[in-house]
This record gives C-alpha cells, structure tokens and sequence, in this order.
C-alpha cells in the first residue's frame, strides 16, 4: 500500500499539489482521473521521488520513505512517450532493470521470457526499438515494468499516444497484466471512460486537489460535488441553476419537472442540476422526459455517436446519443432529458440529491 499524508508540492509561490492524503492499494488499479494540468503527473512525480515534497509524508507498505530516493522505492514508471533504450534490443531493455539491481543472470532471462510472452513480444525480443511499431515500443515499456518486479507501478497516460485500436487492446489488457503481482499500480487518465474500463479505485483531480476518492463505479454513479461530477464526464456533464418551488424545478428557460425524493425534499430556492449528455436525447425514450427546446450550435459524429451542442436558455449544454440524427446548425430543436439521472447541488457544489 502506498499512503500519502498532507502531501504538498510548491514551485517558487506556486502550488502544485494541495494538501492530499490518500491510500492506495495493491491488487487493484488506482486511477488518478482529470483534466490537463490537473496535477495527476505531479503526484506521480511526488509518489516516484522524482519531485521534492514541501511538506508530507509518504509510505510504502509501512515504511516512510519519503526522504528515500528514486531507486531504492523499488518503483517503475511508464510515460505516454516510448522511453525505450535505442542500442539495445528489446531483451536488453526489459533486462536492463534486472541488471542494475543485480538480479542472477540466470534469472534475468525466464523473467524477461515471462514479461515479453505476456505482451506478446517474443519474436521481437532480439530487434532494436527502431524496428518496432509504436504499440510494440509501448509494449516493451510495459513488459520491462512488470518484469522488474516493484513495489509500486506508476503509468503516465501510457496508452494516450497509441492509435485507437491498439490502446482498446492494451486497455483491456492491463488489469490482467499486473494481476496478482503485488505491486500497488497507480494509472494516471484524462478519459473518463477508461477509467471505468480498469475499474478499481479512482482519485478525480482538479486544480492540484484530490476532490473525490472511491471505488470507480461509485464515484461515477454518485459525484459528491459538482466539480467532481464535471471532472467525470466526457463530453462534460450538462449544468444550469433552478428554482425549486415544493415539489417542482424549473430552468430559466421554462422547462419544468416533478421532483421525487431527497430533492423533493430540499428547501424551496435555487440550485444547480447536473445531468450528462447520454441522458439528453434527440428523441422521447420514456414518458418522464423532459421537453428541452433549444437552437443547435455544433453538431459531430463520433463512429455511431451524434452530439449536438445546444444553447439552453443561457447556457450551452450537449446531447450524445447514438445513430445519425439530422441537425441543421441555428436551427430549434426539442431534446429530452430523463429527469431521473438528475443531480443537484447546493451554492458550495455540494452534492444536496
């Protein structure tokens, strides 16, 4: 396990990383989800003693070593970049660890034959870096993490400059890859979707700050504030303030809907609804849906996804649903929202229902 106590990272007058204390685990992917520049590659930095700490602890299984350096954390690191030794063949790479920590040569090389079968890299272990493919390079970085045997694993948006099709095999691939090894691994993301494809625990980061940390599915499911929320989803999660008023919201542009439960409950006043663009359709799916009128002012078409951006009132919100629909860009349109995928929250961005 890995436990971060009040962590910070300054730069001159500028903070980087805001007091953060969390646990991570072995045995599952922990997953540090946000934006650019949302601090997650600072974290890491911090994790991996490559970046001086201004304050904090952090510990490894129980040991503090935060004043212990880069190699003696027994750590591994793979960036979004192919960091590949480029005079040696990819046997050497993946060995190259091994070597430096001075494990047996007789067991350098079943441990190399194990990480390469794994990545299926095999009939490539005696070619140079220069004669791979960029998912080959990737996946030697990888198999030379995993056969280094660490303590903890730390992957850098390792899949973002590969090509779609091969960052859907190597997605799919990883959970299983570092299963039952040991080591805490830690996957730093901007895409809200793979982070629910690995599962495990999830950290949301904004602005240097860990603003929600939980078991991924329930994180996603219920976002304790809006900032949270906003950080998981892509495209991002639809916002308007309402009025409440007993049991019913409305949205400045008229549109009204029947409050049930908790935000039944809520004293009457103004508030903020979130609800994400896959519960915003072109077309009436249950009899529920809320009537949204608004004029379209971009639309795409993402392999068998339509998204239409529409001015709601005054703000701009999004529909994502799937098929081809025909917007006319300028032109009205009534979208339908599933008022119970709503969520609300107060004037702090707390989540209130």
């Amino acid at each position: 396990m890995i436990e971060l106590q009040d962590v910070t990272k300054r730069v001159g007058t500028v903070t980087h990383i805001k007091p953060t204390s969390l646990k991570l685990k072995a045995g599952e992917f922990n997953v540090l989800l946000g934006a650019t520049g949302a601090g997650k590659t600072s974290l890491i930095k911090l994790m991996a003693g490559l970046d001086p700490m201004a304050s904090g602890r952090i510990f490894f299984d129980g040991e503090d070593v935060t004043r212990m350096n880069t190699q003696k954390r027994r750590i591994s690191l793979v960036h979004q970049f192919f960091v590949n030794y480029p005079h040696m063949s990819v046997f050497e790479n993946i060995a190259s660890p091994l070597r430096v920590a001075g494990v047996p040569k007789s067991e350098i090389a079943g441990r190399v034959e194990e990480a390469a079968d794994l990545l299926q890299l095999r009939p490539m272990l005696n070619r140079k870096p220069s004669e791979l493919s960029g998912g080959q390079q990737q996946r030697t970085a990888l198999a030379r993490a995993i056969a280094k045997d660490s303590r903890a694993v730390f992957l850098d948006e390792p899949l973002a400059n590969l090509d779609y099709k091969l960052r859907e095999e190597l997605r799919e691939q990883l959970p299983e890859l570092f299963a039952g090894r040991g080591a805490v691994v830690v996957y730093a993301t901007s895409e809200p979707e793979e982070a629910l494809m690995l599962g495990g625990h999830t950290a949301l980061m904004d602005n240097g700050a860990v603003t929600q940390f939980g078991p991924t599915a329930e994180i996603y499911r219920h976002p304790a504030n809006l900032t949270a929320a906003r950080v998981f989803s892509d495209p991002p999660i639809n916002a308007a303030e309402i009025t409440k008023a007993g049991a019913e919201a409305a949205l400045p542009s008229g549109a009204s809907w029947p409050l049930e439960g908790a935000a039944a409950q809520l004293p009457d006043g103004r508030y903020t609804v979130a609800v994400r663009p896959h519960r915003v359709l072109p077309t009436r799916a249950g009899e529920r849906d809320v009537a949204l009128k608004g004029t379209v002012l971009v639309t795409e078409l993402s392999g068998s996804d339509s998204s239409a951006h529409f001015r709601l009132g005054n703000v701009d919100w999004v529909s994502l649903s799937s098929g081809v629909h025909p917007y006319e860009v300028g032109e009205d349109h009534t979208f339908f929202m599933d008022p119970t995928h709503c969520r609300y929250f107060g004037a702090d961005g707390a989540r209130v229902a």
